[in-house]
């Protein structure tokens, strides 16, 4: 994976850790969920958990800036020091490796599918496997969030 600077990062860098995948977007009604996701990053971060933000231009070019002016974005408004990475497509023929393996049947039997909009986050433990799913509208503090996250700390 490229980071949102430009460096390569292999996702074998977040070996061991509890993972939530969003892919995110600055232009959207939801986009004040970075709040969210920031808050419940400081909260578990030292406990195992990353939160990795990629961006998605996929809805309504709700994401139509360059790398750059999205991290200066993030940074700026939402003060956010979770990993970010460079732009892709969570879905359609360009779908990124990542959100195919995310969403398709024979990689992710359980919680499958396709992404419906922005900020859809998928829960990983911290061998890889998705153990849960939460549609865009959840909020990371939800305590549906914040529950399945304590378990999968907790495993």
């Amino acid at each position: 994976m490229r980071d949102i600077a430009g460096s390569e990062v292999p996702l074998r860098k977040f070996e061991g850790r509890v993972l939530l995948v969003v892919n995110v977007a600055s232009k959207c009604g939801l986009t004040p969920q970075y709040n969210g996701l920031q808050e419940l990053y400081d909260r578990y971060k030292d406990r195992g958990l990353e939160i990795l933000g990629f961006p998605a231009n996929d809805f309504m070019w709700q994401e139509p800036g360059t790398d750059s002016e999205i991290q200066q974005f993030c940074t700026t408004k939402y003060s956010v020091t979770f990993p970010l990475f460079s732009k892709i497509s969570v879905k359609g023929k360009g779908i990124h490796p990542l959100y195919e393996f995310l969403t398709r049947p024979e990689t992710n039997p359980k919680f499958h599918g396709k992404i419906g909009w922005n900020f859809a986050k998928f829960l990983l433990d911290r061998k890889g496997n998705v153990i849960a799913r939460f549609e865009p509208k959840t909020e990371p503090l939800s305590p549906e969030v914040t529950e399945a996250v304590e378990h999968a700390l907790a495993s």
